[in-house]
């Protein structure tokens, strides 16, 4: 089987990475499509996978709806070289219109529910794969399986973290750090939506140093009295880091609950809700913010628990009790597909043989 997919962000080469790792010692052949944004083509690069890249993206308006119609085209013209069987995406509008257009099914992942996002590539998607707790219906299409995708590569079958994260930040090794993650609100489903005040975070960042060794990871330019703190590491050491950390402190939902599975203490600060962080707060592992009212708050109480570290661990292990291994789940769909949709469809809980 060939199978081509696109990719829009650069979570999305880890929730894919194992899944092809595993089918292609199986015999299967992929090629990954991309446009420049953040560290899609580092990511890539350092898998060892096969891609290409359409350029650059847009950020206006405009850009975004010239670039819709682009990458659609270079979409198309990449499926007609390399003939894949089965597209795939997280939610990519260009896999779903050139599967459709070459006739070939979209296999989509989707845990976001953006529907500006949704209602595009919907109508072109065979079936979406999403975690049972997300709050949108999207149809018939629509399989939920219990889990969340940082599982696809934070789970303990694919990750251990090797104890390294002082030498990657190169900081002593009984120095505590703390990750805060600050967006660009450049994205569509961005709009009107918000996160920390310059002040807040003026205010944390003051608390914090005063404790912690401070590093920040942002989508756009620092502002200059911020640049000191900006992370500077291979983006593959990325997860070994949060693993590390005392705490993730952040407007990015994906990194958010990425710590969450790791069992740092993780605060997520924006007023998009995403369910998946919503559902690891049942846990005690991801506390919601929809702005920064209160944050440092719960930083400050947080610190009182006498073990911040085993309490984390111990909660991390009831989640992981309860939800799937998502690549394991994901082969078994895709190598299957269409019957395990059907098989899906009669039995909700055939996910659990995943675990």
């Amino acid at each position: 089987m060939k199978i081509l997919i696109d990719i829009g962000h650069p979570g999305h080469v880890h929730l894919f990475r194992n899944f092809v790792n595993e089918m292609q010692e199986r015999g299967h052949e992929f090629l990954f499509t991309c446009r420049q944004k953040e560290f899609e083509i580092e990511l890539l690069k350092a898998a060892g996978f096969k891609y290409v890249s359409f350029g650059k993206k847009y950020n206006t308006t405009t850009g975004k709806i010239w670039g819709l119609l682009k990458f659609d085209v270079l979409e198309v013209l990449q499926g007609l070289k390399f003939k894949p069987d089965v597209l795939m995406s997280h939610g990519s509008p260009y896999a779903a219109h050139a599967a459709a257009i070459l006739k070939k099914p979209h296999i989509s992942l989707e845990d976001s529910g953006n529907w500006e996002q949704i209602k595009i590539y919907l109508p072109f998607t065979k079936t979406v794969l999403t975690p049972s707790v997300l709050f949108e219906d999207l149809g018939p299409k629509q399989v939920r399986y219990k889990s969340y995708h940082e599982l696809a590569y934070l789970h303990p079958k694919y990750f251990k973290s090797n104890e390294e994260h002082h030498t990657i930040l190169n900081i002593p090794k009984d120095k505590k750090y703390v990750l805060l993650r600050f967006v660009s609100w450049n994205a569509s489903h961005d709009k009107g939506q918000n996160g920390f005040t310059a002040q807040e975070k003026e205010n944390l960042v003051a608390y914090l140093e005063a404790r912690y060794e401070v590093f920040i990871s942002a989508e756009s330019d620092l502002p200059e009295h911020y640049k000191k703190y900006k992370i500077k590491i291979a983006p593959e050491d990325m997860h070994e880091v949060l693993a590390g950390a005392t705490f993730f402190i952040g407007e990015g939902a994906t990194m958010a609950a990425e710590a969450g599975v790791l069992g740092t203490p993780s605060i997520y600060v924006n007023s998009i809700r995403r369910a998946y962080n919503e559902d690891q707060e049942k846990y005690g592992l991801v506390y919601n913010f929809q702005k920064g009212e209160g944050v440092l708050e719960k930083v400050k109480e947080l610190e009182q628990l006498p073990d911040l570290k085993k309490t984390f661990r111990e909660r991390q292990q009831k989640l992981l009790a309860d939800k799937i291994d998502l690549t394991a789940f994901m082969v078994w769909y895709v190598e299957h597909f269409p019957e395990s949709q059907d098989t899906m469809k009669t039995n909700p809980n055939y996910d659990l043989n995943f675990k």
